[in-house]
């Protein structure tokens, strides 16, 4: 008796590790950035019942819910660069990243990371900074000197780097799910403890 308690409490420890240790994401490029060029798609797809994964675009507003294909992907990956997409080729506008797993039971799980900008053939807006002042020197004998108009000096917006602490909604979803199972398991486990000991 006390081995199949030992190897139930192997077992569902087991498992509780497993689901911790699987997962499905895109962690960059992240929901709203600006895409220029070759930009490297990271993500994990380590999911147990993994068959294939492929990673797709589609327009932001999308009627027809039509993708096309990036990558696809035939292993697991964990934290790895999944694919490059070369934005170059795609006309500038604002679009969705999906990824879609496909398990062995048949069924399939999406991630979508929305509101990506391409902006390869549209210029960065300048934005002014500050006016430049002019000196302008007055001799009262001569003829007046035209003073120039002070000019304005434009430099070039430099993007900020995308947060790396912020949380997409699937992610804050999956986390919340992580801990309501390990509660649940500790829960069953103390429950099934306490019945063993009445026994």
């Amino acid at each position: 008796m006390l081995n199949l308690k030992v190897a139930v409490l192997q077992n569902l420890f087991v498992l509780i590790l497993l689901w911790q240790s699987t997962s499905i994401g895109i962690t960059s490029p992240r929901p709203g950035a600006t895409l220029r060029g070759q930009v490297e798609i990271i993500g994990t797809v380590n999911v147990p019942e993994f068959v294939s994964a492929e990673l797709g675009f589609g327009y932001s507003v999308n009627p027809t819910d039509t993708w096309y294909v990036i990558q696809s992907l035939t292993q697991p990956s964990e934290a790895a660069v999944l694919a490059v997409w070369d934005t170059s080729a795609v006309t500038d506008g604002d679009y969705n990243l999906r990824m879609r797993v496909l398990l062995k039971d048949g069924s399939v799980q999406v991630i979508l990371v929305e509101g990506l900008k391409i902006r390869n053939d549209q210029p960065v807006e300048p934005t002014p900074t500050e006016l430049t002042p002019t000196l302008a020197v007055v001799n009262s004998s001569a003829a007046p000197t035209p003073v120039p108009t002070p000019t304005r000096m434009l430099e070039l917006a430099t993007p900020l780097p995308d947060n790396s602490a912020s949380l997409t909604t699937i992610e804050v979803y999956r986390t919340f799910g992580r801990g309501a199972m390990i509660a649940l398991g500790i829960f069953l486990l103390a429950a099934w403890i306490v019945r063993m000991r009445k026994d």
